[in-house]
Order: structure tokens, then C-alpha cells, then sequence
């Protein structure tokens, strides 16, 4: 046990943030170029 959590949570928290990377990837890409484009158009 750490911190009050079983060893079992700790496996599945890391899964779901291995899980996660590659959405964070495509998200942060997806999110600059709108941004970008939203700059774009107010200039």
C-alpha cells in the first residue's frame, strides 16, 4: 500500500497515463494550430 492506495490502482494510473501521451500529443498539435489560426485571422 502507498498513500492509502493498493497496488493494483497504481498499475491502472499508469496505464491510463501511458494510455494518455499519445491523445495529449494529438490534442496539443491540434490545439496550436487553432490557435494559430484563430491569430491569423484577427490580423
Amino acid at each position: 500500500m502507498f498513500l492509502g492506495l493498493a497496488w493494483y490502482w497504481w498499475l491502472a494510473i499508469a496505464a491510463v497515463l501511458i494510455i494518455s501521451i499519445p491523445f495529449k500529443v494529438k490534442f496539443m498539435k491540434w490545439w496550436s494550430k487553432r490557435q494559430q489560426r484563430k491569430w491569423g485571422d484577427d490580423e
